[in-house]
């Protein structure tokens, strides 16, 4: 979160406000046959893929201290949310 406004702009949050993110997950392939479903899973950390995140807002890498984080999705008419999935039709190719 600390990043949402790019890497060279580090911005903390303030807790109880709504904020937006757009979140590239570059691309991939998946087949997804009649009746599969699939699952968005949301999370503050990725580590060890990236460093700790303690939720705390101290500089990185300069704190041992850590506190729980909650994330929450909000899907309502003031707040709508979405997961775009690209299509290509089989045996397409997208240009």
């Amino acid at each position: 979160a600390r990043f949402r406004e790019g890497m060279g702009r580090p911005s903390l949050i303030e807790p109880g406000h709504i904020y937006h993110y757009s979140i590239d997950c570059w691309n991939t392939a998946q087949v997804f046959k009649a009746g599969h479903r699939i699952g968005l899973e949301i999370s503050s950390s990725a580590f060890p893929k990236f460093d700790r995140n303690l939720n705390t807002g101290a500089p990185l890498g300069q704190s041992f201290l850590m506190e729980v984080a909650e994330q929450r999705v909000y899907h309502d008419k003031e707040h709508p949310s979405a997961v775009v999935l690209p299509i290509i039709p089989s045996g397409g190719t997208q240009s």
